[in-house]
């Protein structure tokens, strides 16, 4: 699967976030301003989810000629967000 540049661009801005949250620990910031930015960071994580499991879904729809395998795409793409859960 091919995947787009505003897909890579979250995942980079989630890594940032991620090295922001672990220098907030090494310079003892307050916990509760860490946990805000963690908390930030899982929702972020489980919108990129979504956000990758859709279009992998159309894809993977998009290629499937019959409806038995467009079916099958589709449940694992649900599989993959109950999952991420």
């Amino acid at each position: 699967m091919e995947y787009s540049n505003k897909e890579i661009n979250r995942i980079k801005r989630l890594e940032g976030q991620l090295r922001g949250v672990l220098k907030m620990m090494e310079e003892g910031k307050d916990c509760k301003d860490v946990i805000t930015q963690l908390s930030a960071s899982r929702s972020a994580i489980d919108r990129s989810i979504g956000v990758l499991v859709s279009s992998n879904l159309v894809a993977c729809v998009r290629e499937e000629e019959n409806e038995e395998d467009q079916e099958v795409a589709i449940n694992e793409a649900v599989q993959l967000l109950v999952k991420s859960r």
